[in-house]
């Protein structure tokens, strides 16, 4: 049995989130990179009104230090449903089942919309995404 789309984006807000945070090599004063992943969203393509697929996007949010990266794993739920709303918005406008993503298009919006939940996301880095027909 399939689950579809719009439930799937609701299941998987449901979810414990698993947060891994990585810190690498950097300058020489200490610090590095503070990566936190962030579970794949799925939400539904919407095209008048019938779901048309559904668009995965797998996120990595690149934080400004070391106590950001800690907020922002206090944080996850907020910005989770900011990222959900987001791909919501760039799957009614922008996404179909059968072309490719704007990945540029899509990294602009939820970077915007992360960052005006939390100031300490310096970036976000889109590892996976893609559209599926429905």
């Amino acid at each position: 049995m399939r689950i579809p789309a719009f439930l799937s984006a609701l299941i998987a807000m449901a979810i414990p989130v698993p947060v891994a945070n990585a810190s690498g090599g950097g300058s020489s004063g200490g610090e590095g990179t503070h990566f936190v992943e962030m579970p794949e969203i799925a939400v539904p393509i919407t095209d008048s009104g019938r779901v048309g697929g559904e668009l995965r996007v797998r996120l990595v949010l690149d934080a400004t230090d070391d106590a950001a990266a800690k907020n922002i794993q206090e944080m996850m739920p907020v910005l989770r449903a900011a990222a959900v709303a987001a791909s919501l918005e760039f799957a009614r406008l922008y996404a179909s089942g059968m072309r490719a993503v704007d990945v540029a298009m899509l990294d602009q919006d939820l970077t915007a919309a992360l960052q005006a939940a939390d100031h300490g996301v310096a970036r976000v880095l889109i590892v996976r995404v893609g559209a599926f027909p429905g």
